[in-house]
């Protein structure tokens, strides 16, 4: 079955597009899935997405990590799945879609490259030592980090994920280094079992945590530098809820195709 594909990047987050409303593929395949997001055997991407009709919504967004398996809510590519709808022609420049972790709202610039993912509200932040671990449509931890741009983020990262407290479930481990008025930060990400040049939920989650650390309260707005660009975070905190978290950053299209698959 050859089907057309899309490859979307948000700040160096890639994933491979496909606009299943009208194709009703069967894509519980993992072997496939893996296979298509392997950089050398198929497309290559951090993950795969499924555009698909839903009723009472402008679509649903159905996410597999590069490993094959259904994963958590990715934010990135919450923010790709908007720019690909606008491109689509299923939305104009607002929208509200579902995702694993529910319902999403969001805005698209008039260019379609610049979106705002509103994410889910956020109550429970606990420590692992000295790291806060939360989550923000998929678990993070976080962690700072001197001298971040040389840090081994794989080998510290995977060590983490992968230790007794982590390893059955997984977690994303987020390094932080403060930079200027915000941060700059580095992710090892589960389910693609690696460093990735951005992590939507893993900025957000940054940003929460830093803003606990610091005892901030009110409106807050957060920027963070991560190897793939800039992205900007904005939420209110009371003090014990974190409520209007808006995900900000570039989604651009890269390119498309056509691919054989063997679902």
């Amino acid at each position: 079955m050859k089907i057309p594909f899309y490859k979307y990047q948000g700040a160096g987050n890639d994933f491979i597009m496909i606009d299943n409303r009208f194709l009703a593929i069967n894509h519980h395949d993992p072997a496939m899935i893996a296979r298509l997001c392997d950089r050398r055997f198929g497309v290559g991407g951090d993950g795969i997405m499924f555009l698909q009709s839903k009723d009472g919504y402008d679509f649903e967004m159905v996410y597999y990590n590069a490993d094959g398996q259904p994963s958590s809510m990715c934010g990135n590519g919450g923010r790709c799945i908007v720019a690909f709808a606008k491109q689509l022609g299923v939305i104009d420049t607002e929208t509200d879609f579902l995702a694993v972790d529910g319902p999403h709202h969001a805005k698209i610039s008039a260019d379609g490259n610049w979106v705002s993912l509103q994410m889910i509200d956020v109550d429970t932040v606990t420590r692992d030592a000295e790291a806060y671990v939360l989550n923000t449509g998929s678990p993070h931890y976080v962690t700072f980090a001197k001298g971040l741009t040389d840090k081994n983020v794989y080998n510290d990262g995977y060590a983490i994920r992968n230790n007794e407290t982590y390893k059955v479930k997984g977690i994303n481990v987020n390094f932080v280094e403060p930079e200027g008025e915000g941060y700059f930060v580095r992710t090892f990400e589960r389910g693609v079992e690696d460093e990735t040049y951005a992590c939507g939920t893993g900025v957000t989650a940054v940003a929460l945590a830093m803003a606990r650390d610091k005892g901030q309260t009110g409106t807050i707005n957060t920027p963070i530098r991560v190897l793939g660009g800039n992205m900007n975070i904005r939420f209110n905190y009371d003090g014990a809820k974190f409520t209007n978290i808006f995900l900000e950053g570039p989604a651009e299209l890269v390119f498309g195709g056509e691919i054989e698959l063997l679902f």
